[in-house]
């Protein structure tokens, strides 16, 4: 769908890319302007919608690069030999804190994004980021230990306890930036609460 686009020599690809996510990021889906995106890209609305048939199949189409570009580094960096569960989370925990700091404007268009309100766009996103979590969350898990865990654990209910834990932490927390003033997530402050809960359950659930 989008091979004309990829046809574009890099160097055009990562300024619209950039001047989309940044004005997405920064006015959510309904208030960003495709004329400023234009501007800053330096090409003309034509051309972009050359590339992009709406407003809609753009934001939707960067939502899958910004997803994609994460999840690729994630599991290029985090180390799948590691068998210790908790271990393992807590890596993919501090590389999501690399890629921040690496990408910052990408993480702020996807939080941006999950908080996003507009019925246009709200429904897919949240399908989509349903099938994502299933289909990673899966490939995160496999190959750990689980004779580390404590004799007579159901283990799919522990990782679902720990998978629910961290799902409602992360809601709490986008709800906080949405209903803050710069819409921002403080991760060295969350990364430090996510050790705490490491913590506990590691007590709870290993010998």
């Amino acid at each position: 769908m989008f091979s004309k686009f990829f046809n574009l020599e890099k160097e055009k690809q990562v300024r619209i890319v950039n001047a989309a996510i940044k004005e997405f990021a920064q006015k959510g889906y309904e208030n960003a302007s495709t004329n400023e995106m234009v501007k800053e890209a330096g090409i003309s609305k034509g051309l972009l919608f050359h590339y992009f048939q709406s407003k809609k199949q753009l934001y939707l189409f960067l939502y899958e690069y910004c997803v994609d570009l994460l999840v690729n580094e994630v599991f290029e960096k985090v180390d799948m030999v590691e068998t210790d569960f908790f271990a393992r989370v807590r890596q993919v925990a501090l590389v999501k804190m690399e890629l921040l700091k690496k990408y910052p404007q990408v993480l702020k268009f996807l939080e941006s994004a999950y908080i996003e309100d507009a019925n246009e766009v709200k429904p897919v996103i949240e399908n989509r980021q349903n099938e994502f979590i299933k289909v990673n969350t899966k490939k995160i898990f496999e190959g750990i230990d689980i004779s580390r865990f404590r004799d007579g654990m159901d283990i799919q209910k522990v990782l679902k306890i720990v998978i629910w834990a961290f799902e409602k932490m992360a809601e709490e927390e986008l709800q906080k930036a949405k209903l803050s003033p710069t819409h921002e997530i403080d991760y060295e402050r969350v990364f430090l609460e996510a050790d705490e809960y490491f913590e506990i359950f590691t007590k709870c659930f290993y010998k």
